[in-house]
């Protein structure tokens, strides 16, 4: 094994005709070799990737070295953070002894400036709301994410049948929980002739799935106004902007980010135009902790996730995903990566050197390194690294000394986090509270009038019955004390009738009181 065989094939494998972006340098025998730079071609940042290794070994730090170098070529990207330290991409970094080391070593000049930012959030935390409504998610997709079987998802089709009929809005789970109510109670007549039988089992089945993804947060998710997903791809100074998801209070919330993650993925695919074959990615996604994607998903959803990151690079989107483990993303996916960025993994068990030696059949075979040692004795800021070139073949692997973040390698402070976002040009527009009169609203008024008719329909009725009694003649005191004595249970009857059926609703948890 010689240095010259080996830097002229990095050389020829990673010298591209078209723009590209510097990774790090090569690495032989622990030494970085000189001239000997991993770069990454854009053309090909629509493929997808991989960013994989332990704890600790800088995973983190290299989808922040990537999403700069992006948006310093003009590209957009959204960044999933569900740790809460990739804020620091608004704030300069600080130069080093072992930054200058380091970039000296790749030959890349170190500049530390700040990148254009954008935070986001799902829930309470500071940024601009991120919300989609249930209409816009439709049938099939709502269906699945409630993984849904046949039988269901029919009658799922038939309430959005039913209100696109009916002109009922679908904004938020609370909506799809009162027409099913509606639909259970004063509307199955209706609903039986219009649109054939609903089976009450169903509608209960469907509550329950509902009942799962609120426990979860997701009616926070769900409902206006809704997020435009153009606002990814702004521009700001000539760079892409960074857009932060911060999730940090959504950890334990499988369900929210998958299903968050599956609508933007699907709303992304159906807006953005057909682009071709594209010099550069119109928008990159950066997955982190993405195994919380894969966790708890459906075979529904997984399945949906698949065809969608097939598909979705003929929009110029590209989708990373950054994970401990490379098993973590499922083998489906992981077939369709183009880059990938491998940190070191530890081997403590027998179970870990099986894991390592699966990992290691991922990578293209190489002629100057054994990859399932180089995987245990990489050190932090280094990884092994393959790309594809412009006519999408795999480059030669390469052990990776990675270029060190231009921003500031630590979270912003609560002071300057509220400053980033009282200055967002979207904030103010996406945080309004929006509480029109939707499907929730009008099936309500129009349950109420129909049981103040019932209830005047039988006061009439019992008034006629006690005036057979009568015979029509003037009633006795005694006989009107009767009448009233009559009423009054009626009416007390049917109080009581409404105030228990309005419990047994909320009890059962197919009348919730949501956000709007």
């Amino acid at each position: 094994m010689s240095k010259e065989k080996f830097l002229e094939s990095i050389v020829a494998g990673y010298t591209h005709k078209h723009d590209s972006f510097v990774l790090g340098v090569a690495k032989l025998d622990g030494e970085p070799v000189e001239g000997a730079q991993v770069k990454i071609p854009l053309k090909t940042l629509n493929r997808h990737g991989l960013i994989a290794g332990a704890t600790g070994t800088g995973k983190t730090k290299t989808l922040q070295v990537m999403a700069e170098q992006l948006s310093m070529k003009g590209i957009p990207c959204l960044l999933m953070d569900l740790k809460g330290d990739l804020s620091g991409l608004a704030q300069a970094g600080q130069l080093n002894d072992h930054i200058t080391w380091r970039h000296a070593a790749i030959g890349e000049p170190y500049v530390a400036e700040p990148m254009p930012v954008e935070l986001l959030s799902l829930s309470n935390e500071p940024g601009a709301r991120l919300r989609a409504t249930v209409s816009e998610f439709g049938p099939v997709l709502f269906s699945k994410i409630l993984d849904l079987n046949d039988t269901q998802s029919g009658v799922m089709a038939v309430i959005f049948k039913y209100c696109d009929d009916k002109r009922l809005p679908l904004i938020d789970l609370k909506d799809v929980k009162q027409v099913m109510q509606y639909l259970m109670d004063d509307g199955k007549e209706e609903i039986s002739k219009e649109y054939g039988f609903v089976s009450p089992t169903s509608i209960g089945a469907i509550a329950r799935k509902i009942i799962e993804i609120e426990q979860q947060g997701a009616d926070v998710f769900f409902g206006e106004r809704s997020f435009d997903v153009k606002d990814l791809c702004r521009m700001k100074d000539g760079k892409g902007m960074i857009s932060i998801l911060r999730l940090t209070d959504i950890q334990d919330r499988p369900k929210l980010f998958s299903t968050f993650m599956l609508s933007l993925l699907a709303e992304v695919y159906a807006t953005f135009p057909e682009e071709g074959d594209a010099d550069k990615p119109k928008l990159c996604i950066f997955i982190d902790e993405a195994h919380l994607v894969f966790k708890e998903a459906s075979t529904a959803l997984m399945d949906q996730m698949e065809a969608i990151i097939k598909l979705i690079r003929s929009k110029a989107v590209g989708v990373y995903f950054c994970t401990q483990d490379p098993t973590d993303v499922p083998d489906a996916i992981l077939g369709q990566l183009g880059l990938k960025v491998q940190h070191a993994l530890r081997a403590f068990t027998a179970k870990d050197r099986k894991a390592i030696s699966k990992t290691a059949e991922n990578y293209p075979v190489s002629d100057f390194y054994k990859t399932d040692e180089v995987l245990t004795s990489l050190g932090i800021g280094e990884a092994l690294v393959t790309a594809l070139n412009e006519k999408g073949v795999p480059t030669p692997l390469a052990a990776t000394l990675l270029c060190a973040p231009k921003t500031r390698m630590d979270i912003l402070t609560s002071k300057e986090i509220d400053t980033l976002v009282q200055n967002s040009d979207i904030a103010r527009f996406y945080n309004e509270e929006i509480d029109k009169e939707s499907a929730y609203e009008m099936l309500k008024k129009k349950m109420e009038a129909a049981d103040e008719d019932e209830h005047r329909e039988k006061i009439e009725e019992q008034k006629r019955a006690a005036e057979k009694v009568t015979g029509g003649r003037t009633r006795t005191t005694k006989e009107k004390s009767l009448v009233e004595e009559v009423t009054k249970n009626t009416m007390v009857r049917q109080v009581g009738r409404t105030i228990f059926r309005e419990l047994t609703r909320g009890l059962l948890g197919s009348l919730g009181i949501g956000k709007r």
